[in-house]
């Protein structure tokens, strides 16, 4: 069996403190970034809106342009500093999310932009699931007061390591996304994401072990670092967990950094001892990852 994850690689998350300054954002983000290479990092992920405040209010003034692509620098600034970030890591970047305004159809949307080490756009993926609950007495947060809905399954190949899956936040509570990632080869599933304070107590590390442990690959969650004077109390708690559902490593609600070494023959060591890939019974149920799915808008 060919290793999922051709070589070992050195994941980082970056926690990072947003305020509602984006040119600051962007420049807090270059730094952790620059910060997570220089201790080896391989892959590095933003947090979910990285370059603004998380609310359907700060929505409409924080986006940006991203089509026709590629946008120009006043069009979309986060866009170009993505990529000349990339660059100049020489990193594979997934760049979290930033509000996006799509001006033909007048739609916004929550948007994640994933840049190779040569500064190249590899894909986007548009958040499919909103985040809309009603908790009484907790939280009441319905983003399709605002946002449309992504279309699309996001699977994209870094050509050193593998393949990834990439999502967004509540998009992790539809375990059908992981399980056609998994079963397309994919060795890691990133989920750049921003629960609160009681989603996150909840189900964050519930849900981020529960898409490892039925798909038996990686799994990074990003948030962004708690700010209690913000408007929306992030959970924080960013982590990177392993094959076997184990917790590599985790932060707690300050800005950080995660890393987690990801080995190459983990995934197929889980595999060969809980062989859930040769006991699964398609006779009986059918298979998510065959038949109709959308893997582009």
């Amino acid at each position: 069996m060919a290793k999922l994850l051709k070589k070992p690689l050195k994941l980082a998350l970056v926690q990072l403190a947003t305020g509602a300054d984006k040119t600051a954002n962007l420049n807090r983000a270059r730094s952790k970034v620059l910060e997570a290479t220089g201790q080896g990092a391989n892959v590095v992920v933003l947090p979910e809106c990285f370059n603004s405040p998380y609310g359907t209010s700060f929505f409409p003034k924080y986006c940006e342009q991203l089509l026709p692509s590629p946008p120009s620098e006043t069009q979309s600034p986060s866009y170009h500093a993505l990529s000349a970030l990339a660059k100049e890591a020489k990193v594979y970047l997934v760049g979290g999310s930033i509000p996006e305004h799509d001006p033909a159809t007048k739609k916004y949307y929550n948007t994640s932009l994933t840049f190779n080490p040569e500064g190249k756009l590899l894909d986007t993926h548009r958040k499919v699931h909103l985040f809309d609950i009603d908790i009484p007495g907790k939280i009441s947060f319905h983003e399709s007061e605002i946002l449309s809905p992504g279309n699309k399954v996001t699977l994209i190949d870094l050509p050193d390591y593998g393949k990834i899956g990439v999502a967004i936040c509540y998009d992790i509570r539809f375990p059908e996304l992981a399980t056609i990632a998994a079963r397309k080869g994919c060795f890691l599933l990133l989920y750049p994401g921003a629960f609160n304070l009681t989603t996150g107590a909840l189900h964050w590390e519930l849900q981020a072990r529960a898409r490892a442990m039925d798909n038996q690959v990686y799994v990074g969650l990003c948030s962004p670092a708690r700010d209690m004077k913000a408007q929306y109390h992030a959970w924080g708690h960013s982590m990177a967990i392993d094959p076997n559902a184990q917790i590599l490593s985790e932060a707690d609600e300050t800005e950080s950094i995660v890393y987690a070494d990801l080995e190459g023959g983990k995934i197929e060591e889980t595999r060969k001892g809980i062989p859930l890939y040769t006991q699964r019974r398609f006779d009986v149920y059918p298979d998510v990852s065959e038949g109709k799915i959308k893997f582009e808008e």
